[in-house]
């Protein structure tokens, strides 16, 4: 098994990574997503997408909101630690430089940063029920995300959309 990302991620032994992990993801939840249209009752992405948009759409804002909420989580438990850690330096009478003090973060930070991964995934996740709701396709996502980089930003090759297809409505 090979570790990656400080210990967080890891590739199971014996398989290859592709060549863009979000981007296999990406593709691999909408295939999954696409296939849940003939599903039945049981499944619930199949009563996200054939049932009212309402229960959808009210998903994607209230994953969004848990978002937001567990960002100023991680950024509360941050500035805490940053505090305190000022805070001990001042009172012990040490000179504080804040370009050189090292902080140590508490567990809780580390869950924090978990939990906001994990409400992004279900954003992700709900945003992309939403779109294949609708029929835009992945590519089509891409597409809208790469018009909007600059020629020196967007990958070499990658797909775009047609002007008669921009709307920034």
């Amino acid at each position: 098994m090979t570790y990656t990302s400080a210990s967080k991620t890891y590739i199971p032994e014996g398989e290859v990574a592709p060549s863009s992990q979000i981007g296999a993801t990406l593709e691999a939840l909408a295939r999954t997503i696409a296939s849940r249209r003939d599903a039945d009752e049981s499944s619930y992405t199949y009563q996200l997408l054939s049932t009212s948009p309402d229960k959808v759409l009210k998903k994607v804002m209230e994953e969004a909101g848990e978002v937001a909420l567990a960002a100023k989580d991680v950024e509360s438990w941050a500035t805490s630690s940053l505090a305190a850690a000022f805070a001990y330096a001042g009172a012990s009478g040490q000179d504080i430089d804040a370009t050189e003090m090292a902080v140590q973060l508490p567990d809780d930070y580390q869950k924090a940063l978990n939990h906001l991964r994990y409400e992004a995934a279900d954003v992700v996740y709900h945003l992309m029920v939403v779109l294949e709701r609708y029929g835009i396709s992945v590519d089509e996502f891409a597409a809208e995300l790469n018009n909007r980089m600059t020629d020196e930003e967007r990958p070499a090759g990658a797909i775009r959309l047609h002007n008669e297809c921009v709307n920034r409505g």
